[in-house]
């Protein structure tokens, strides 16, 4: 991970990275991440973590092709928060109630749900920066994919702006969410 600020042509103080900086990131093949004007770099994804991605997006469109409550996206898609925090989850869900935050080059604004899989290189950004991003901007659910101990930790609100303590559930059992009414991810399966 890399992470730095920029100074400016004074050569004065730092000053926050922005949306309009993000858009002139080189296209190489990594993710780049701006979070509160911070550049975060993470090198691409190892094949586990792929094959994750892929059952989620998989199970989540599948399930949405019976049940149009939503869309799902994965990465490579920006999702602008503010003009200091733009990020790519691995996946997302866009509920029906808003979708005015859909555009055609990216997502602006909180989608109900994002999903983060783990791997070495952002780890502790998903559990700690990304999480309280995605506290502060309103995301309504966040799971948290660990691919190393087979289990999802699903963080909810308790309030606005604050999520409450993650519930983990792991390979055995069955993952559902009160923003897909009938939506049910076997881990003993998911995990395989």
């Amino acid at each position: 991970m890399t992470g730095h600020q920029h100074t400016d042509d004074a050569g004065g103080s730092q000053r926050r990275l922005t949306y309009a900086d993000f858009r002139r990131f080189p296209d190489d093949g990594q993710r780049h991440e701006l979070i509160n004007g911070e550049h975060a770099v993470t090198a691409s994804p190892n094949l586990r973590h792929q094959e994750l991605s892929v059952r989620l997006v998989v199970a989540l469109a599948n399930f949405l092709d019976r049940n149009p409550a939503a869309v799902v996206f994965h990465a490579p898609l920006d999702c602008v928060f503010s003009f200091f925090d733009v990020v790519e989850p691995d996946v997302l869900v866009v509920t029906n109630d808003q979708r005015e935050i859909l555009t055609k080059r990216n997502v602006r604004g909180a989608p109900a749900l994002v999903i983060e899989i783990l791997s070495p290189d952002s780890s502790a950004r998903d559990k700690r920066s990304k999480r309280a991003l995605y506290e502060r901007v309103g995301v309504k659910e966040y799971w948290v994919v660990d691919p190393d101990h087979d289990s999802i930790s699903v963080y909810r609100p308790e309030k606005p702006g604050r999520f409450r303590f993650p519930v983990t559930i792991a390979k055995g059992d069955h993952l559902t969410t009160p923003l897909l009414p009938g939506f049910s991810l076997d881990l003993a399966k998911f995990f395989r």
